[in-house]
């Protein structure tokens, strides 16, 4: 019936890869997206049209023949939402969409306010190495794929599972993951309250002959959840953990995977970081009672090459070091900072955050002090807006004045490379979500230099 379909919003990590996923299928894609970027680049060198600017002209005129799929992150007063509205186009919301994609397949759906986009990145990367294959949404760049969509015959579909929005309540999986469950986006849902009760709405909707799989001392409300309820952890004994964990060079980690069937010993995570190791049990737990044999979990674990922004390494070297990391909630940042301290024992962290969105600063403006706190030297910048519009007294000194450290600075981003060149660099991370990977081609350049 449909011909067309017209994203906006497109340079999205989700949108991106329904968009390609309709290009698959030999459909004409195109769409529109505020600002430039490496994605939407790709998406054009694959033959998407992309544009720019806020362009009602720029949407296919065919409206019976047109499917227009949106992203809640772009504001309601835009001017080509509001004309797909008025003019009759057939219109649905990304999670929709990836729900009616879902339906029919075997969904495996990886949840989580944090942890998500790396643990359902190595689930998809276990099956398709596994020789089973599937397809995959994912809500980063694998760096095996060097893509965020994997496409396969068998009906067997990797999603990861988004509680923005409540996009995750037009899933309905069968076997579920749930990471985490912090107070977050409280634009959407006011408390930390209503959080929970989202996610006990998602494990709900899993298929009673199916599975859900929480991590080991998470708070889910699991009530009506009619699957069988599995628990793991990074080595706290359970259905799925980790034991024998025996450090390696470069900050892997050789371990014993322990499950309700057996152990499978001697497993490593082709990235390092002890937070890996957690993820790695959380994929592995999903492909053991999807079915996937041992020996295939261990080789693709072993394989794993990680996803782009996802403590993402870009030097390494005994002078200098820099990663690049999504972190965007004071709990991410932690845990990001403890993995670092312990691949780079000894060294000076030096971080640069840039905050994300108004609200989520309010919210957690002392939480995010807190978490910096535990760098060596902070470079803070602005906020970065997206989809908001500012709030009176909400501006990133709401956490620098916090931050229980010495060498501080707030800046404007467009100092940021001069203050980096004025600096003696030991270990840097970059932490945000969202236009601070522009410079991180510039930074690992820069640092090369001095490598």
């Amino acid at each position: 019936m449909y011909k067309y379909y017209y994203f906006i919003g497109i340079g999205g990590i989700g949108m991106s890869a329904i968009a390609r996923y309709f290009k698959h299928q030999g459909f004409e894609v195109s769409g529109y997206d505020r600002t430039p970027s490496a994605l939407t680049r790709a998406l054009e060198q694959e033959g998407i049209g992309v544009h720019y600017d806020d362009d009602v002209n720029a949407i296919p005129q065919d409206v019976e023949h047109t499917f227009v799929i949106y992203t809640p992150a772009i504001p309601e007063d835009l001017g080509e939402l509001q004309y797909v509205r008025s003019h009759g186009y057939a219109i649905c919301k990304r999670s929709k969409a990836l729900g009616e994609i879902a339906r029919g397949q075997e969904c495996l759906a990886v949840s989580g306010t944090h942890g998500k986009t790396t643990t359902s990145t190595l689930l998809a990367h276990i099956l398709t190495q596994s020789g089973e294959g599937c397809s995959a949404f994912l809500g980063g760049i694998s760096k095996n794929y060097d893509t965020n969509l994997l496409l396969s015959r068998n009906p067997v579909l990797v999603a990861e599972a988004d509680e923005f929005d409540r996009s995750f309540l037009q899933l309905h999986p069968h076997i579920a993951v749930v990471t985490a469950t912090d107070a977050d986006h409280l634009d959407i849902y006011n408390d930390h309250a209503h959080v929970l009760e989202a996610f006990g709405l998602f494990t709900a909707q899993v298929d009673a002959d199916g599975a859900v799989v929480v991590k080991h001392g998470v708070e889910v409300p699991l009530e009506q959840t009619t699957a069988k309820v599995y628990r793991y952890a990074y080595d706290t004994p359970c259905d799925f953990y980790a034991s024998d964990i025996t450090p390696l060079e470069g900050g892997r980690f050789d371990f014993t995977l322990r499950h309700p069937g057996g152990r499978i010993p001697h497993c490593t995570v082709g990235i390092p970081g002890w937070v890996n190791v957690e993820n790695a049990v959380a994929a592995s737990a999903v492909a053991l009672l999807h079915g996937t044999a041992p020996e295939a979990i261990r080789e693709a674990l072993a394989t794993f090459q990680g996803v782009k922004r996802r403590f993402d390494i870009h030097v390494n070297t005994p002078r200098i070091a820099y990663i690049d990391d999504y972190a965007h909630h004071p709990n991410e940042i932690r845990a990001a900072i403890s993995s670092m301290r312990n691949i780079f024992p000894g060294r000076t962290l030096l971080g640069i955050f840039q905050p994300h969105l108004y609200t989520r600063t309010r919210d957690f403006a002392d939480d995010f002090a807190d978490a910096l706190s535990g760098l060596d030297a902070l470079i803070l910048l602005p906020i970065y807006p997206a989809r908001e519009e500012p709030i009176p007294g909400v501006t990133s000194d709401i956490i620098f004045d916090n931050v229980r450290l010495t060498d501080k600075v707030l800046i404007p981003k467009e100092q940021l490379m001069e203050h980096i060149r004025s600096r003696k660099i030991d270990c840097l991370v970059t932490f945000g979500a969202g236009d601070v990977d522009r410079f991180i081609e510039p930074i690992e350049t820069y640092l090369n230099t001095l490598a």
